[in-house]
This record gives C-alpha cells, sequence and structure tokens, in this order.
C-alpha cells in the first residue's frame, strides 16, 4: 500500500474548505510506531494548539488514545498526571506557564449530544484546548473548526495476529499498562478555517520523523 512505505509516511492536502461542509481543509497520515512516539506526536501538536481548539479523538479501546493526549499535556505543560477519564467523564488540567488550559474529556459512555451538552464542554472552550476521546458525530459542533485524529491497528494478518494479541498500549479506557508496542496508522484531519490556515504547518510538523 503506498501510503504505508518501507518510510512508514504519506502526506496529503485539500484546501480551502469549510468544516460546515464536511470537507477537510488538510488530512495528513503516518505510521507511529510505538508508545513513545505516540507521545512525542502529541508533543509536538501541543505546539500548533491555542486556546479555542477543539480535538475529537477516535479509535478502538487502547488503540492509544490517551497515550496521545499525554504528549499533548506535556507539550502543553499543564498539571498532571494526565489519565483517562473514562469513570469521570471530563478532567480540567491547568497550565503551569500561562498557556490554556486542557480540558480532557471521555464521551464512550454517553449516548447523544444532550448528554454531552450536559457537560458544557463550551464553557471553557474559548481558553482551553478541548480534547474529547469517542468523540465523533457528539462534539463537532461545539466549535466553528477542529482537528480529528484517528488511531487504527493494522489489521491482523500473518505474523500480525499473534502479537496483537498481547500486545495492547492500553487496558479499556486508554490507561497504561506498560505492555510492547505495535504500530499504529494515524490520521490527522482539519476542519474549518482555523486548519485551512495551519494546514501547512500541520503538514510540516507531521513530516518529521518521530524519533
Amino acid at each position: 500500500m503506498a501510503e504505508r512505505s518501507a518510510a512508514g509516511r504519506s502526506l496529503a492536502a485539500a484546501d480551502g474548505h469549510g468544516a460546515e461542509d464536511g470537507v477537510p481543509a488538510v488530512t495528513a497520515r503516518l505510521a507511529v510506531p510505538g508508545a513513545a512516539q505516540m507521545r512525542l506526536l502529541g508533543n509536538r501538536l501541543a505546539g500548533l494548539l491555542r486556546a479555542g481548539d477543539l480535538v475529537v479523538l477516535a479509535g478502538s479501546l487502547g488503540a492509544g488514545k490517551t497515550t496521545l493526549v499525554q504528549g499533548l499535556g506535556e507539550g502543553m505543560a499543564v498539571r498532571g498526571p494526565v489519565t483517562s477519564p473514562t469513570f469521570v467523564i471530563a478532567r480540567v488540567h491547568p497550565s503551569l506557564r500561562g498557556g490554556p488550559d486542557l480540558v480532557h474529556a471521555d464521551a464512550y459512555r454517553l449516548g447523544s449530544r444532550l448528554e454531552v451538552d450536559d457537560l458544557d464542554l463550551d464553557a471553557d472552550l474559548d481558553h482551553s484546548v478541548t480534547v474529547v476521546e469517542w468523540g465523533e458525530g457528539m462534539v463537532e459542533n461545539l466549535a466553528p473548526g477542529y482537528l480529528r485524529v484517528t488511531i487504527d491497528r493494522p489489521a491482523p494478518g500473518p505474523g500480525i495476529a499473534q502479537a496483537a494479541a498481547g500486545d495492547q498500549w492500553n487496558a479499556p479506557g486508554d490507561q497504561q499498562k506498560g505492555t510492547g508496542d505495535q504500530v499504529r496508522f494515524v490520521t490527522v484531519t482539519g476542519y474549518g478555517n482555523r486548519w485551512d490556515a495551519a494546514a501547512g504547518q500541520l503538514r510540516s510538523v507531521l513530516a518529521e520523523p518521530l524519533r
């Protein structure tokens, strides 16, 4: 597959679209070989984020969503530790350097936009970076633009199925287990004028080797 070459990366972009038309302003795809690199990816993305930004995380249980948010928290220099908010639904991590706070929410146990509205995430949106796990289809309307990060595991196949069986980065809720690494394929998609304007920066950051 061309986008999973020896370098493990490929980038693509489509510019000039708003979030309301459902067409991405920018899309980038890359392979992330392990948990340390996933945290590094989050750290780098943090450098692009600003108050008012909304990040929607998608991926199966244990894919590495919270690992990515841990990197975001490190890059944003917020009070930690950053762990899965599954049972408390949302946590606020205040900035330690006068930057935006990190609001980390988990919509896994929520069944509708009405339940999301009850969290009042939009009350903190203007002065925070809001990151929502399992938020696809429920939180995108909170902001005029948003960044969606989808984390996929490789499809089972010869030599992969056995490794995958004992190789979850995280337990349900994405809490770190410390087990072995396995590559993840990450798709970062920006919607709206915010990410239309930052498309070049996003592609540049994601083109840097994760090491």
